[in-house]
């Protein structure tokens, strides 16, 4: 592939991936189409994704070239001990131009071997401070990749970070505005309740609160089903319980 022919495919890919960021985008999808694309474009002969568990915080593979299991499972491998923890651990590109030479990593090494790939390149998926999982790329040929092709992946490392990071401040903000919604509507019902009460005990706006919120801590419900009940006058306060 002549250098015309390599710039033109990685800005038209770029350009493609930059694309799909749109609201109701699908990043597995985005994730996919950018390890196929370092595939095809860089000429190598895999290359996977492995991004942090929320929950967990242990790197797990999203993405590969192939379902293959033997690539899943030396993926999961280089998670656990190998390159990619390593890249994803210090936020810093690694490097193995010769598995076959390299001293660490022996589970990882030694399956990646065995399954034909002689070298490895992580690039961590990372803005700023913030370390999110890695772009690995693993070849047949032992050596380095070429200076254009790793500006490639730190591309395309770019572009997943920023589309996942895109993603989770999306289900964010629609949780944010989910909680705010439902403050807001919880507010009104609140405010019906203080009505209700102070009428019915005869009792200051304020004072009617103190009684609503009182009786929630007393029974420990939450004040917005206890206001819902007392508009709903399922629920008559007359005074502070004991």
């Amino acid at each position: 592939m002549n250098q015309t022919t390599f710039d033109s495919r990685l800005l038209n890919t770029l350009t493609a991936l930059a694309d799909t960021l749109v609201d109701d985008y699908d990043v597995v999808d985005l994730l996919q189409t950018l390890v196929d694309a370092c595939r095809d474009i860089l000429g190598v002969t895999a290359a996977g994704i492995l991004l942090t568990d929320e929950s967990t915080g242990q790197l797990e593979l999203v993405a590969s070239t192939s379902e293959a299991s033997r690539l899943v499972e030396i993926m999961q491998l280089a998670a656990q001990d190998g390159p990619c923890i390593q890249c994803y651990r210090t936020g810093e590109p690694v490097a193995v131009v010769s598995l076959q030479s390299a001293t660490e990593w022996g589970a990882f090494r030694a399956e990646a071997l065995a399954n034909g790939f002689s070298s490895i390149y992580a690039v961590p998926l990372r803005l700023r401070e913030r370390t999110i999982g890695t772009l690995n790329i693993m070849n047949a040929a032992e050596g380095a990749l070429p200076g254009e092709s790793q500006a490639a992946v730190r591309a395309f490392a770019d572009v997943a970070t920023i589309g996942i990071l895109h993603e989770r401040s999306l289900r964010e903000s629609e949780l944010l505005a989910e909680q705010l919604k439902v403050a807001l509507s919880s507010r009104v019902v609140i405010e019906q309740a203080k009505g209700v009460v102070s009428f019915t005990a005869d009792v200051p706006i304020s004072d009617a609160f103190e009684l609503i919120r009182g009786y929630a801590r007393h029974n420990r419900l939450p004040l917005s089903l206890v206001a819902s009940r007392i508009v709903a006058r399922e629920l008559r306060l007359e005074e502070s319980p004991a």
